[in-house]
């Protein structure tokens, strides 16, 4: 892997804490209630599609292996593109279902880091 994936999967990394942070004792009511949390929700899952994304044109094998790697692209076009039909549940949903298992692949590819020469 090089540093410049490296990055990507930093800046994934970074989003996914702000995201667990963000919705720490929280519960889907209060999302629901709170449109400032929604929107800094939504755009924390944005640059975890676009990073991903990014990392996936310059080595699309190696992206494949973080789990439903296309369907989180597919995600963040929804939530940018399809910005009005976005479903609140479902996102809430997925930051209780899929965020933990998300960082954990990160932090693991991360951790095996190795600058090529």
């Amino acid at each position: 892997m090089r540093l410049e994936q490296a990055k990507y999967l930093f800046d994934i990394q970074q989003a996914a804490r702000r995201l667990a942070q963000f919705t720490a004792g929280r519960d889907l009511q209060g999302y629901l209630d709170d449109a400032m949390l929604r929107a800094a929700v939504e755009r924390q899952f944005e640059i975890i599609g676009d990073a991903l994304a990014q990392w996936a044109r310059r080595d699309a094998a190696l992206a494949e292996r973080i789990t439903d790697c296309r369907r989180i692209i597919a995600f963040r076009n929804i939530l940018i593109h399809g910005y009005a039909e976005v479903d609140d549940r479902l996102v809430w949903d997925i930051v209780q279902t899929r965020l933990a298992p998300l960082q954990a692949q990160v932090d693991d590819l991360l951790a095996s880091f190795r600058p090529e020469s």
